[in-house]
């Protein structure tokens, strides 16, 4: 596998497999593990935690996110994640989402062919800065709205 970045993917590949033999999988039988690197340092891990509804799942990166922000916040750095074998697994859409609401700049994930970045794994991707902009937008328009409602009371 490619790779360059100067990670202990060995640390994290490893944690991700401690991780995995936590999950609650008793419908798919389907184990995750997660396991990321922390801006400070830090490796925090997840697993995945499946519920009779099947909707109400939790994916690995949910519970790895969940640890992230129980344990002090911060953005993640690297990713990685493996199935029930071991093997290298690639976070599905959603969890691709997540994983671009906490990344650092530069971020990397493991995957099946070696290192990736945030921006190859989940391109154009709407974030946090999306919102801002969404905000202001909305902002801007309250005030419009205020404005012309002042207008006809006068």
């Amino acid at each position: 596998m490619p790779t360059g970045s100067g990670i202990d993917w060995d640390r994290l590949e490893s944690t991700a497999r401690a991780a995995m033999t936590r999950a609650y999988v008793p419908y798919s039988g389907f184990p995750v593990g997660a396991a990321a690197l922390v801006e400070d340092g830090r490796v925090v891990a997840g697993c995945n935690i499946e519920n009779a509804s099947l909707g109400l799942t939790l994916c690995a990166e949910c519970s790895l996110v969940s640890n992230l922000q129980m344990t002090g916040g911060g953005r993640l750095v690297a990713f990685y994640c493996v199935d029930g074998n071991g093997q290298v697994l690639m976070p599905c859409g959603r969890c691709r989402q997540l994983l671009f609401e906490f990344h650092a700049p530069g971020m990397r994930l493991m995957g099946p062919d070696g290192e990736l970045t945030m921006e190859e794994v989940l391109p154009h991707a709407f974030g946090p800065a999306d919102m801002a902009g969404m905000a202001e937008q909305s902002r801007q328009a309250q005030q419009a709205q205020q404005a012309q409602q002042d207008e006809r009371t006068r």
